[in-house]
């Protein structure tokens, strides 16, 4: 039996995905495996390298957006598990806004960003 759980994420950008978890000092992976309980393995597009013995992946959907993949119980183990997806949510959603507003057309716009 898995013990690997998916939630849905609104993250449809697998670059910034990658800046940000290693603006957070995580390691990323490019289709490879998220380690989970006792030896399980599940492929993925992209996989947050965590300290210990497990880790969190994100796999593509057909209409673009990314799935989380992970073995919940064992990242708790070693992680606060809802800071650390929230960390890397915000820094994604951060690291996205930036990126928009660095596209073309937008570089003389004034651009004020509030983050509470």
């Amino acid at each position: 039996m898995s013990h690997f759980s998916t939630l849905r994420t609104k993250i449809t950008d697998a670059e910034i995905l990658k800046t940000s978890l290693r603006d957070l000092g995580i390691s990323v992976k490019s289709d490879a495996d998220v380690r989970g309980y006792n030896g399980q393995r599940l492929r993925s597009d992209l996989v947050a390298v965590l300290e210990g013995e497990y880790d969190l992946g994100w796999s593509r959907n057909s209409d673009g957006t990314y799935d989380l993949i992970a073995d919940l119980w064992g990242v708790a183990k070693k992680h606060n598990q809802t800071e650390l997806i929230n960390a890397i949510n915000q820094k994604y959603a951060v690291n996205k806004t930036l990126n928009e507003v660095r596209r073309p057309g937008l570089q003389n716009a004034n651009v004020k960003l509030v983050v509470q």
